[in-house]
């Protein structure tokens, strides 16, 4: 299976809308170069720029909905359009990823579990998601996690116990806690022996530098390939039976003990 992984830079002096435009042109270079597609975390306004959130925020079946399900259609691939904000009409804005089929249907939508910003910012701004969700690929089942999750590992083991072997996770993560990231990805494929695909912005949007360095990870905990800190396009082939093998040979998820059950009184 062949991923591709675009860094997308998030800059202030590019409107939302032409962003939008380059972002679907983008996806749909990858016409017959990649199954699957990813993007990054509110890649239309930056996962920085609070004061945007509620601005720019749409409906599900918004503008970014339609462009990004005819990019998937166009280029004829799964697409993790990463996520936006998202305006329930019944409700707070909400942090929602979107994926698509090669025809464009959407397959999944899932509303960020974990908000950042310790009482400020997104944390204040959107509502968290309540549900756990997994997408089934012809050779593959992904589960879907965004940015700040990826420091909740009991999320990740939650979509392991559903049936996930592929973790995608884009995000907006900052330059200055860039160690943390691929730190966090690898113990997430290494704990849960998935493969991690973790797309992230490159840029500065409200002032934040951007880690960039978009990396996916193997079953073993081996770096597959990362990408630099600018826009680029981060390719690579893997294996989805590799997650059976590796649990084959390692059956260390069957040795869990704690969270299978009620604690007893």
């Amino acid at each position: 299976m062949r991923a591709s992984l675009i860094q997308i830079a998030v800059d202030e002096g590019e409107s939302v809308e032409s962003r939008r435009e380059r972002t679907a042109s983008l996806v749909r270079s990858q016409a017959g170069a990649a199954d699957l597609v990813v993007l990054p975390e509110l890649w239309t306004t930056g996962a920085f720029a609070f004061e945007e959130f509620g601005r720019e925020a749409e409906p599900l079946e918004g503008p970014t909905y339609e462009a990004m399900a005819k990019a998937a259609s166009d280029a004829g691939v799964w697409l993790h359009a990463g996520s936006i904000p998202e305006r329930d009409p019944e409700g707070p804005l909400y942090n929602t990823s979107l994926v698509f089929t090669p025809t464009g249907g959407l397959a999944a939508a899932y509303r960020k579990v974990h908000r950042f910003g310790f009482d400020k910012g997104e944390a204040v701004l959107m509502g968290a998601g309540r549900d756990l969700v997994t997408v089934r690929l012809p050779d593959t089942t992904l589960g879907l996690a965004t940015c700040y999750d990826l420091r909740f590992p009991e999320l990740f083991r939650g979509l392991v116990d559903a049936g996930a072997e592929t973790l995608v996770v884009p995000a907006g993560w900052p330059e200055r806690r860039r160690a943390h990231w691929t730190l966090l990805a690898r113990a997430r494929a290494v704990e849960d022996q998935a493969f991690v695909l973790a797309c992230g912005t490159a840029g500065t949007h409200a002032g934040v530098p951007q880690a960039g360095h978009s990396i996916v990870v193997d079953p073993w905990g081996e770096v597959l390939a990362e990408a630099g800190h600018g826009e680029e396009i981060l390719t690579v082939d893997f294996d989805p039976a590799k997650v059976a093998t590796t649990r084959e040979q390692f059956p260390a998820l069957k040795d869990r003990v704690l969270g299978l059950e009620p604690p007893r009184r």
